[in-house]
């Protein structure tokens, strides 16, 4: 297991100073960012929806060699410039060690990296490229086995990987399943920094969560989280829960 990390600390550079009114250095996660130290193996970054988690999580993917829309460091299609210049206001503090591989994996962009994926293949650039993603089209899969494709064969060891929301097409037994495949992948060396609402996932033992709100952003435990809180009330008295919710 690796103890130092590719990536161990983000922060602003007085460039954003700049830029204070406008978005996105205007969300409270960017503003009270300040110097943001990273775990060696998994960072959580977890919010409500509008938080700016997954902003943030895009600018450090970008200001990593990423593209905006996901896939490895050699993807560089884009069907929509959509992400905010964030990423050259950061200033990131880099392990000594480089990363063997990397990917940058976002739920809402699956489709185009996919369609690159192919394109690379099809026209032979990629060196047999399907054949790192289990051998099969990704769209020829399902879009929660997509995602698992994604992460039980493409991804390995003494890399760098920015996951933005992975549950989002997984099922709780899916969700299990991944896991299981972060820890293999942590002790084989690599790195996570994932966005997500998912308490399974955000289980992972020894972590750190960081959560984005109007408060800006802190560091909190596992069971302090409001998705833990929110599902733990849920599952242990549903009808109760239901009867707050649904009754007039």
């Amino acid at each position: 297991m690796r103890t130092r990390p590719y990536l161990s600390e983000v922060s602003l550079k007085p460039s954003a100073e700049a830029h204070a009114g406008s978005f996105p250095f205007s969300l409270p996660v960017v503003r009270a960012l300040g110097r943001l130290p990273l775990h060696p193996q998994v960072t959580f970054f977890v919010g409500e929806n509008g938080s700016g988690k997954s902003t943030l999580l895009e600018a450090i993917a970008v200001a990593m060699g990423f593209n905006a829309e996901g896939g490895s460091r050699n993807f560089r299609f884009a069907t929509r410039e959509s992400h905010s210049g964030l990423h050259a206001h950061l200033r990131l503090v880099r392990g000594i060690a480089l990363p063997r591989d990397g990917f940058f994996l976002r739920a809402e962009s699956l489709f185009n990296v996919s369609t690159e994926i192919e394109r690379l293949d099809h026209e032979g650039t990629g060196g047999g490229l399907l054949a790192a993603y289990g051998g099969k089209s990704l769209h020829e899969q399902s879009h929660g086995e997509a995602f698992l494709s994604l992460f039980m064969e493409r991804f390995g060891g003494n890399s760098f990987y920015v996951l933005d929301e992975p549950e989002a097409a997984l099922s709780p037994q899916r969700q299990l399943a991944m896991l299981s495949r972060l820890h293999d992948l942590v002790q084989d060396g690599s790195q996570f920094l994932i966005a997500t609402h998912s308490p399974i996932l955000m289980a992972y033992p020894h972590a750190s969560i960081y959560e984005c709100g109007a408060q800006g952003i802190r560091k909190v435990g596992y069971e302090d989280t409001e998705h833990y809180r929110v599902m733990h009330d849920f599952i242990a008295n549903p009808q109760r829960m239901l009867k707050v919710l649904l009754e007039p």
